[in-house]
């Protein structure tokens, strides 16, 4: 089929996704079935190729993205429960002092953002957001809670176990070691541009929606460094929420509306800082001991086959798991019926993101198969395009176009997927591809995203005051991501 044509398909097929998520609010599943189905048909694809190329796609994203999102999502449902990001929160605050209150929550919010979704994670430290600008008689929390807001919201979108970069990276065949790697690398200096970032916005004054302002006074001011947090029934256990999406909403990605802070209940004594560390970090080291064992062992060696399977993010977080389940669990009075209840709890709304992000693999095979992606990205790559800076520009419209962050990085890389695996690129480069479409996925977040809501609503923002802000500051830190990933690609 004619190249021209194939490229008019493709931006059909999206604009049909579009408008039945948008428009009809179409489940992301569903819509992204529908569209694959009526693609295929579009391209002139074989009926009896139809169903096994969707089900073929599908099948191959959901066996890199269940494991990780499932193991994800119960890892980030305990450390929730028990009370951790809590203790974290405070610990760091203590450590750096009160001038420094805002910083201390920035660099605990990257860590608690890591294992949670971020709608989850920030919601769990708004409470503690509130104490803080309380505590420092701060007329709303825009101040502390913007930046904290948009990095959480940068680590969900470029650092596994998060659903997009997952999907995007099953879907390119990248190596998910150095997308870790390389994704939290890109975390810190991020962290500062945040900082900076938000402190300039914040030198205007915004008025305070009545609602967040009622809710931000009625809470006492909490002393930045007691160390404690809120405290539950040690028999009755957690209450099996863990991980869950506030009531109401859908996961930030998905589009949503209004929201509710998750109940949570945990053992008398908070969990200790190292044990949270301990869990978060771990799983990452030995992600990273992996990759760089890779470059020093001989293949096919019996270390270096120890260390693959040791340093397999699944596993990684399998371990992750079974130390959260132990020292924030098991050892502080949790009763292992507890402790299950809070991790099946955190599978229901994970399977939601999995099973949008198989649809997206499914979207992304039909895309490949029917030579959509040949045509798009050869015609933009023809004009003259980096296939980088392609990359993260489709990313970025798509996300501002539909709102999820998930949906637009694993669209984008089904549509670059035939180039980039036909482009002999390296490891590091294809990681790098990965990172510039999830750089793209963070940018343009407005009124169709549930995280803008989400953001707005808690910190007390007008639509109009929103837009000044929380978009401004997620699409610096988007291109910001993006100019480092760019620096790493010249030098590699």
């Amino acid at each position: 089929m004619d190249a021209l044509v194939l490229t008019l398909i493709a931006l059909g097929s999206i604009a049909l996704l579009l408008l039945l998520i948008i428009r009809f609010q179409v489940p992301a599943f569903v819509a992204l079935i529908l569209v694959s189905v009526g693609t295929a048909l579009a391209t002139g694809m074989p009926f009896a190729e139809i169903i096994p190329t969707i089900v073929e796609g599908l099948g191959g994203t959901l066996g890199s993205v269940a494991l990780l999102v499932g193991l994800g999502a119960m890892l980030g449902a305990i450390i929730e429960h028990s009370g951790g990001a809590d203790a974290l929160s405070r610990r760091f605050a203590r450590i750096l002092g009160p001038a420094r209150v805002g910083a201390a929550l920035l660099i605990a919010s990257s860590v608690i953002a890591t294992p949670i979704f971020f709608d989850v994670a920030f919601i769990i430290l708004v409470p503690i957001i509130y104490a803080f600008s309380r505590a420092a008689r701060l007329p709303s929390p825009m101040s502390i809670g913007l930046p904290i807001a948009g990095l959480m919201l940068f680590i969900h979108v470029v650092v596994p176990p998060h659903p997009g970069i997952v999907g995007s990276s099953a879907i390119l065949e990248a190596d998910m070691g150095l997308v870790t790697l390389l994704g939290c690398a890109l975390v810190v200096p991020v962290g500062f541009v945040a900082h900076h970032t938000a402190r300039l916005l914040n030198r205007r004054v915004y008025t305070v929606l009545p609602e967040t302002l009622a809710r931000y006074s009625e809470g006492p001011a909490a002393d930045p460094g007691d160390g404690t947090g809120p405290q539950g029934p040690d028999d009755s256990g957690p209450s099996g929420q863990g991980g869950t999406e506030p009531s109401g909403t859908r996961p930030a990605d998905q589009g949503g509306g209004s929201v509710k802070a998750p109940a949570r209940t945990e053992p008398q004594a908070p969990p200790g800082t190292g044990s949270v560390l301990t869990i978060i970090l771990v799983p990452i080291a030995m992600i990273g001991l992996q990759t760089v064992g890779s470059a020093f062992l001989a293949e096919g060696s019996a270390a270096l086959g120890l260390l693959t399977m040791l340093g397999a993010p699944p596993f990684a977080l399998l371990t992750g798991c079974l130390l959260a389940v132990y020292l924030l669990g098991v050892r502080r009075g949790w009763s292992m019926r507890s402790v299950g209840r809070v991790m099946e709890g955190a599978l229901a709304p994970a399977a939601i993101v999995v099973f949008v992000t198989g649809a997206g693999g499914a979207f992304a095979k039909v895309l490949s198969e029917s030579g959509i992606g040949d045509a798009l990205s050869g015609g933009l790559l023809g004009l003259g395009i980096p296939l980088l800076l392609l990359a993260f520009v489709l990313a970025a419209l798509l996300r501002a176009a539909q709102g999820s962050a998930t949906v637009s990085a694993i669209t984008t890389a089904g549509l670059l997927a035939s180039t980039v695996s036909e482009g002999g690129y390296s490891s590091v480069e294809i990681a790098l591809i990965n990172l510039a479409i999830g750089c793209g996925a963070i940018c343009l977040s407005h009124v169709n995203d549930s995280g803008f809501w989400i953001v707005s609503r808690y910190l007390g923002l007008q639509v109009a005051d929103a837009l000044r802000t929380w978009t401004v500051l997620v699409t610096v830190l988007g291109t910001t991501g993006f100019g480092l990933v760019c620096l790493v690609w010249a030098l590699a």
